[in-house]
């Protein structure tokens, strides 16, 4: 049987002033070809969903869900949150530097999903 992978509309999550902190952490990237083939991913991910190339989906857990994306020898991690059934919510990025993910960028993300959570209601 086949199928279909699910798509997603992207949203990158703002805080209450208006920032959204995976933005500029994508926009923070000196790489230009590397924040380039970040936007792509996310890119691919809207178009293709589940079947997107150049990426990784992992449950952390409940509803909390992480982007693996690799690119020039770093490895992105985005944590993000599906709201309504296809809307994705980017909660929180980080560079990869240790095998587990630390503590204090699990929590932020859970913090922010609460917080999207609380403003859906």
């Amino acid at each position: 049987m086949y199928n279909k992978a699910m798509k997603f509309i992207i949203n990158y999550w703002r805080n209450p002033s208006g920032k959204a902190p995976v933005e500029k952490y994508i926009d923070d990237i000196d790489n230009k070809e590397e924040r380039a083939e970040i936007l792509a991913t996310l890119n691919g991910i809207q178009q293709h969903g589940t079947d997107a190339i150049g990426v990784e989906f992992r449950q952390i857990e409940g509803k909390l869900w992480e982007l693996k994306i690799k690119s020039h020898g770093n490895q992105h991690r985005i944590f993000y949150a599906v709201q309504k059934g296809k809307e994705m919510f980017l909660l929180h990025a980080y560079l990869k530097k240790t095998p587990r993910a630390p503590m204090n960028e699990m929590e932020t993300a859970k913090k922010r999903m609460k917080q999207l959570r609380e403003a859906e209601k």
